[in-house]
């Protein structure tokens, strides 16, 4: 699997929105009030609103999401979020034994 996206997080979305687009020249695709799909940083990426601070995630893609699943989990990750559905495609997110946040995705089913 290769790295295929990073999430940020912020509690000051549009802050941090205009700080990327002014210091980086990056720019956005809205989708709705708490997320943002970064466009032109060299990988993909996505800005979200959070309560909080925390480390980017990030996100692995894969062909097989439910054998990635099996693997990451027999291997000592811990699950953080069970398989979802999200607009682009489904998910799962999780820590690896050393306490690093992380994800992997599928295109939809």
């Amino acid at each position: 699997m290769k790295i295929d996206y990073i999430e940020f997080a912020s509690p000051k979305l549009e802050e941090t929105q205009g700080f990327f687009a002014e210091a980086f020249g990056w720019s956005f695709v809205d989708y709705g009030p708490d997320y943002r799909d970064i466009q032109g940083a060299g990988t993909g990426g996505g800005l979200e609103r959070a309560e909080g601070l925390r480390a980017p995630l990030v996100v692995l893609k894969t062909d097989d999401l439910e054998g990635a699943f099996a693997r990451v989990k027999a291997a000592g990750a811990a699950i953080t979020q069970d398989i979802y559905d999200f607009p682009g495609g489904r998910r799962f997110e999780f820590t690896e034994p050393g306490g690093t946040a992380m994800a992997i995705w599928a295109d939809p089913a």
